[in-house]
């Protein structure tokens, strides 16, 4: 289910190169920082996202995604958040705000929806910033939903664009 949610996402492919030191990301034309990966988030080798984690505890996948360049991106945020879950049926948007982020306005939404008839639920932000788009994407089982979502949020919350190196 994580492959396919990653397709659907339109990840970017992580170009040759690309690195995580713990902190900072940097891919040809994208880098961002975050702070510590909390120790119970697991890597996810071979991943479509930029940076891909599982959270054993609670059950979740953990992903975050960089794309820029894209003139297909140029919509507003709340058409970029939909699109990442297009395949998906019974979708229940429970929560969706604008709220300024990294010194943009990003789409913080929380939502229950389907992928071949399995309910989770996610937590999803969007940022759009100098021509680039970010996504951070929490999910997991509606049980086990709340058990990570705290860490997600301070992991979000240290979320901050960095000049590439060219």
């Amino acid at each position: 289910m994580v492959r396919l949610l990653c397709g659907l996402a339109l990840l970017a492919c992580v170009a040759c190169g690309a690195h995580f030191d713990g902190r900072v990301y940097r891919a040809k034309g994208v880098a961002f920082a975050v702070s510590a990966v909390p120790a119970a988030w697991q890597p996810l080798p071979d991943r479509d996202a930029a940076l891909a984690f599982r959270d054993p505890a609670a059950h979740a996948t953990i992903l975050v995604n960089a794309r820029c360049g894209l003139t297909s991106d140029d919509v507003p945020l709340t058409a970029l958040t939909q699109h990442l879950f297009i395949e998906f049926t019974r979708r229940t948007i429970d929560e969706q705000t604008l709220l300024p982020f990294d010194g943009r306005e990003a789409l913080h939404s929380r939502m229950t929806a389907d992928l071949d008839g399995v309910p989770m639920r996610y937590d999803v932000w969007v940022l759009k910033k100098d021509g680039c788009v970010y996504d951070l994407l929490y999910f997991a089982p509606p049980s086990g939903f709340e058990r990570g979502a705290a860490a997600f949020t301070q992991f979000v919350q240290s979320f901050t664009t960095v000049v590439p190196h060219e």
